[in-house]
C-alpha cells in the first residue's frame, strides 16, 4: 500500500470501503425485491410484470457502464471516475423516486446502473494499484466476504424501508449510500493512480481487444457460457419475489427466505476456492452445470405433478439454493478462463467481460420475466434450456482445447 494511504486509512478501514464499493451493486438490486408488487400496482396497474423490468433495466445500464469505467479510470483518475458515476447514480435515484410512470423509472434505472458500474469497477483497480500478489488476493478475499452478506439483508432493508414509508423511499436511501462512499473516499483516500501513469481512453483500442477476445476459441467459448451462467441467475433473481407472492403466498416472508438462501448458497464460492486447484476450472464448471440440468429437469417435472404447495415451496426453495449455489461454482472460473489468456490486456478485457456478460444476462432476464404467468415453469424451463446450452458449450471447449492445446 502507498505511503501517503496508509497514513490516511487503516487496512480495516480500506477493507470497509471497498466492500461498501463493492456493495452497490447488489444493495441496488435486492433491496428492490420486496417493492416490486407495490411498483407493478402504483405505476402499471394494467401489466403488474412490467415491475420486473426494474432489476433488468439496472443491469443493462451496469453492462453498459462496466465497458467505460474502467478505462476511464485509467485515463482521468480512479476516484474522479467514482465521484462522476456516483453523482450521476445519485440523480438517477432521486428521479426515480419522483418517477409518475413506469417508463421514467425504468430510464432512472438504467442510468442508476450506469453509474454503479463505477464503484463496482473500479474498486477493483483501486486495490490492484496499491496492492500485490497474497496481500491483494487476501484483501480482496476479506472484502468479498463482507460483499456476501448484503443480498442476505438487502430485501429485509428494502422491506423495513417500506414498512416505515413506502416504496419510493428505498430510491433515497440509494442516495444516501452512494452519497456516503464518495463522502467516505473524498476524505480519507488519497488518489491511487497518479498522473503519470495514466493512459488515455481510446475507443479503438478497446473494439481491437473484443476482436481479438472473440478470436479466441477459449476465451469465445468461456464468455458465451458466463453470459449464460449470469442470465440463469439474474432471471432466478428477476422472478423470485413473484413467484414467492403470487404462486405461494409468502411475499411477508420473502425477504427471510432470501437472506437465509443467500447465506447458504455463498458457500459455493468457498468450496470452489478450495477444490478447484485440485479439479480444474473447467471440470468445476462442467460439473456443476451438469448437476443443475439434473436439478432443473427435475423441478420442471414436479412442477407439473400439482403438488401440494408447501411441499412445492420446499422444493422451490432448495432448486433456487442450487441455483445461486451453482453461480458460486461457476462465474469466478469461467471470469478467470476468458482472463486467462488476455494477461496482455487484462484491464479492458476485465471490462469486455463484464460488460457482455450482464447486457445479455439483463436482456434473458426481461424476456422471461414478462412471461411470468403465475406459475414457475417459465422460470424453470428458461433455465434448464439455458443451462443445456452452457453444458454443450463447455463440452466444445474440451474438444477445441484437446485440437488447440497451445491457444
Amino acid at each position: 500500500m502507498t505511503e501517503n494511504t496508509k497514513h490516511a486509512m487503516s487496512r480495516a478501514e480500506f477493507i470497509a470501503l471497498i466492500a461498501m464499493m463493492f456493495a452497490t451493486v447488489a444493495f441496488s438490486i435486492d433491496a428492490m425485491l420486496p417493492a416490486l408488487p407495490e411498483i407493478g400496482q402504483t405505476l402499471s396497474p394494467d401489466n403488474v410484470n412490467r415491475a420486473q423490468l426494474v432489476i433488468a433495466a439496472f443491469a443493462l445500464g451496469m453492462g453498459i457502464g462496466t465497458f467505460f469505467t474502467g478505462p476511464l479510470s485509467d485515463a482521468f483518475g480512479r476516484k474522479n471516475v467514482i465521484f462522476a458515476a456516483a453523482l450521476l447514480y445519485i440523480g438517477a435515484a432521486v428521479t426515480a423516486w419522483a418517477s409518475s410512470s413506469v417508463e421514467m423509472l425504468l430510464l432512472s434505472r438504467v442510468v442508476m446502473g450506469l453509474g454503479a458500474a463505477g464503484p463496482r469497477v473500479v474498486a477493483l483497480a483501486i486495490v490492484r494499484d496499491l496492492y500485490s500478489g497474497r496481500e491483494m488476493a487476501k484483501m480482496m478475499s476479506i472484502a468479498m466476504m463482507i460483499f456476501t452478506l448484503v443480498p442476505a439483508i438487502a430485501p429485509m432493508l428494502g422491506a423495513g424501508i417500506i414498512f416505515l414509508t413506502s416504496w419510493r423511499a428505498i430510491f433515497l436511501a440509494f442516495a444516501l449510500f452512494a452519497l456516503i462512499i464518495i463522502l467516505w473516499m473524498g476524505l480519507r483516500l488519497p488518489e491511487p493512480l497518479a498522473v503519470e501513469s495514466r493512459r488515455p481512453f481510446r475507443l479503438p483500442q478497446l473494439m481491437a481487444a473484443l476482436v481479438e477476445m472473440i478470436q479466441h476459441p477459449t476465451v469465445r467459448l468461456s464468455m458465451l457460457v458466463q453470459c449464460l451462467c449470469l442470465a440463469m441467475l439474474f432471471c432466478m433473481i428477476t422472478l423470485v419475489q413473484p413467484i414467492y407472492d403470487v404462486v405461494f403466498d409468502r411475499a411477508e416472508s420473502f425477504p427471510f427466505w432470501f437472506g437465509f438462501i443467500a447465506l447458504m448458497s455463498g458457500t459455493g464460492s468457498l468450496i470452489n476456492a478450495s477444490v478447484v486447484v485440485r479439479l480444474g476450472m473447467r471440470r468445476m464448471v462442467t460439473w456443476a452445470l451438469c448437476g443443475q440440468i439434473g436439478l432443473s429437469a427435475l423441478m420442471l417435472l414436479l412442477e407439473s405433478l400439482h403438488l401440494p404447495n408447501d411441499t412445492m415451496f420446499g422444493l422451490f426453495v432448495a432448486w433456487q439454493t442450487s441455483v445461486f449455489f451453482m453461480a458460486g461454482l461457476t462465474l469466478g472460473n469461467l471470469n478467470a478462463m476468458a482472463m486467462e489468456p488476455m494477461g496482455h490486456i487484462a484491464g479492458m478485457a476485465a471490462s469486455i467481460v463484464g460488460g457482455v456478460s450482464t447486457i445479455f444476462a439483463a436482456a434473458a432476464a426481461a424476456t422471461v420475466g414478462l412471461l411470468f404467468d403465475g406459475s414457475i415453469a417459465p422460470l424453470t424451463g428458461a433455465i434448464l434450456l439455458m443451462v443445456a446450452l452452457a453444458f454443450l458449450i463447455m463440452l466444445h471447449m474440451a474438444r477445441v482445447e484437446m485440437r488447440h492445446p497451445a491457444e
